[in-house]
């Protein structure tokens, strides 16, 4: 069993660190003219191709699942494609690293949404967490003006949401707990990919990769914030359930941030760091008082 909960730390840190790396391989895809949808379509082709084969010719595992299964992944699929292009879409309104600070209020929504449809007890201290999210969220909304507005933190905050759903459907779901990751993932990016080539019109608004850096950025893309991250999620909340997944994603923030400041002249000021500080405590304070 304790090798069971160390494995689901793991998984989980290594799933928040992953997906931190969204900004680091998007924007050069958006300094080079790509908006949201092709950058997200190349994300989710390269992934499904890459992971595909992996499957079925390196692991030598099948792809079979029943229809009932296919109906549910799809659904999530749906939903965890949606949460990219919210936060792919924020990057165009704010920094990188403050909306996936913004979107780290996520646990306190898994968290909601356990207590409200399946009937998990939610502790006050939670609400004094979603409090100093809220309060963390005003703060870096006002920290930068220039960098940080409105439309961009509803972008995020439907992100955090989608993804929440996300998480709490691979732990509640009953007719896909027993998937093994590798599938579940696997088909969550080949159903997901549909979202981007509806609105791409069927792939013909899509933009061509005319550059060896955009197609190293989608390939990079693909198998770090998506075919990584997908695992070894999968894996965490299985393991360990999905707040504590979820509150261990503290480190893609962080890692965001980082890239964000280093590479990408990102700049944090006060008001943005005491914002970040009231998010990641309002979070912590979930993972004291919680368990799944």
């Amino acid at each position: 069993m304790k090798n069971f909960t160390a494995k689901g730390y793991l998984n989980a840190i290594i799933a928040a660190i992953s997906y931190g790396t969204n900004p680091l391989f998007a924007l050069p895809m958006y300094s080079y003219g790509f908006n949201a949808n092709s950058v997200l379509f190349y994300r989710y082709f390269f992934a499904v191709l890459l992971y595909g084969c992996w499957i079925v010719f390196i692991k030598k595992k099948s792809l079979k699942i029943s229809l009932k299964q296919l109906g549910i992944m799809f659904c999530l699929a749906i939903v965890f494609a949606f949460s990219s292009l919210f936060l792919f879409n924020s990057f165009n309104y704010m920094d990188s690293g403050s909306a996936c600070t913004i979107l780290f209020s996520y646990p306190l929504m898994v968290a909601l949404i356990s207590k409200l449809f399946f009937n998990e007890k939610l502790p006050k201290i939670i609400w004094v967490a979603m409090t100093m999210t809220l309060l963390g969220i005003i703060l870096l909304s006002s920290g930068n003006s220039n960098n940080i507005n409105t439309k961009g933190i509803i972008f995020v905050l439907l992100s955090g949401l989608s993804y929440a759903i996300y998480m709490v459907g691979v732990k509640q779901i009953k007719e896909i707990k027993h998937i093994k990751p590798d599938k579940l993932s696997f088909y969550v990016m080949l159903l997901g990919l549909s979202v981007f080539i509806v609105n791409l019109k069927f792939c013909t608004q899509l933009q061509p990769i005319k550059s060896p850096i955009v197609f190293i950025c989608a390939l990079m893309l693909a198998i770090f914030p998506t075919i990584i991250s997908l695992e070894t999620i999968t894996f965490g909340i299985k393991f360990i359930g999905a707040t504590k997944t979820a509150v261990l994603g503290a480190l893609e923030p962080l890692t965001a941030l980082f890239f964000g400041t280093l590479l990408f002249g990102e700049i944090l000021t006060f008001k943005i760091i005491c914002g970040i500080i009231l998010i990641l405590s309002g979070v912590i304070c979930v993972i004291t008082s919680k368990r799944d």
